[in-house]
Parts: structure tokens; C-alpha cells; sequence
């Protein structure tokens, strides 16, 4: 009964206003990152640009788990927005974990499997930007959105061929001569392609929500 009667309640828009806020963030973090990677971008100014954006979607996922709290009415299920808005955070804070790791290091040339994660990074982003606003109607859009889960699933798979292929390149380039360059290159090998993966947790939210509510 009770469910019935929070279907007839509006539903608070914010919630949708604030995961495609943040999910602007991702779209300019990965540009900036994969802009540094392909050396488009100056490395400072990218490395800043990523930084930047992900303290911009740390207030933006601050302010969804405020409004989870002072919310009557939430548009879904309180836990899955929570995980939701996390899961998008988890991406943006890899790819600051990523320029932290090219900042400490001092790293200012990057492998050419490095330069095509950046590029995947940014396909996953932009279908995650597609992906959040279809949740403002999700029986209109529960096709697409199986879709476009599909889709960043693909990109995923993408990454992780990318990730062993670059780490076999690194390993035979540095053997017997460089440890620490291995090791340097590994760790932001393991950063990109967790940056997919949390995009792909992204989908897979957003897709059990979906079927929640059909």
C-alpha cells in the first residue's frame, strides 16, 4: 500500500540535476587526462584540470548524500543513490589517483597503451553523460539504457586488453635494466584501467535500478 502511495508523490528532481552535474566533471576529467596522456595538453595543466574537477564532484557527491538525508520522497531506493553517486565519485578519484602518481613521480612521456586508455576513458565518460539523464524516465529508456550498459561493458573489455598489452610492452622494454620505471608504469596502468571499471559499476547500477522499476 505504502508503495503505491509513494508512486503519486512527486519525486525531487534534484537528484537528477545533481548526478548530471557530476557527471560533467567526469566528462572534463577524463578529456584533461587523456589530453596529457596524448600530449595535447600541457602536463601541469592537465594534472591541475583533473584535480580541479574531482574536488568540484566531491562537493557535488556531498551535497546527493545531503539531500539523501532531508529528502521525504527520493526518486529511488536512498541505498542505490547513495551507491550510485559513489560509484561515479570512485572514477573521478581514480583518475586523480592517476595525475598524483604522474606528479610524484615526475613521469612526462607515457606508452602508447597509456594514450589509448586515455581515449577509452573518455568513450566510457561520455556514455555515462548519456546514460544518467535517461533515468528521468527509465520505462521510456529502459531499452537505451541496456544499450548503452552493453556498450561501456565493451569499452571495459577494451581497457583490460589495453591494460595487459601495456604492462607485456612495459615488462619487455624495462627488463633487466629499470625496476622502478616497471613499477612507476604499472601503477598508472592499474589507475586507468580502474577508471574504466568504475564506470562500468556505474552502468551496472544504473541498470539494476532499472530493473527495480519496471
Amino acid at each position: 500500500m505504502l508503495g503505491w502511495f509513494q508512486k503519486l508523490l512527486p519525486k525531487e528532481a534534484k537528484f537528477f540535476d545533481l548526478f548530471e552535474s557530476h557527471a560533467v566533471t567526469l566528462v572534463a576529467g577524463a578529456a584533461a587526462l587523456n589530453g596529457l596522456l596524448a600530449g595535447t595538453l600541457p602536463l601541469r595543466e592537465g594534472c591541475a584540470e583533473v584535480i580541479d574537477q574531482e574536488n568540484r564532484a566531491d562537493a557535488i557527491a556531498g551535497q546527493v548524500m545531503l539531500e539523501v538525508g532531508r529528502t521525504f520522497i527520493t526518486p529511488f531506493d536512498r541505498g542505490d543513490i547513495e551507491e550510485l553517486i559513489g560509484s561515479m565519485d570512485d572514477a573521478i578519484d581514480q583518475m586523480q589517483k592517476t595525475v598524483k602518481t604522474i606528479t610524484l613521480f615526475e613521469v612526462e612521456s607515457f606508452a602508447p597503451h597509456m594514450t589509448e586508455l586515455g581515449a577509452v576513458i573518455v568513450q566510457a565518460s561520455e556514455r555515462v553523460a548519456v546514460l544518467l539523464p535517461m533515468l528521468r524516465d527509465i520505462k521510456k529508456h529502459a531499452v537505451s539504457i541496456g544499450a548503452l550498459a552493453k556498450e561501456i561493458g565493451a569499452i571495459e573489455e577494451r581497457s583490460d586488453e589495453l591494460h595487459d598489452q601495456g604492462l607485456k610492452a612495459l615488462y619487455k622494454a624495462q627488463q633487466g635494466s629499470d625496476a622502478m620505471a616497471f613499477i612507476i608504469g604499472a601503477e598508472i596502468y592499474d589507475h586507468l584501467e580502474k577508471v574504466v571499471d568504475r564506470f562500468e559499476d556505474v552502468a551496472k547500477r544504473v541498470s539494476r535500478i532499472v530493473l527495480e522499476h519496471l
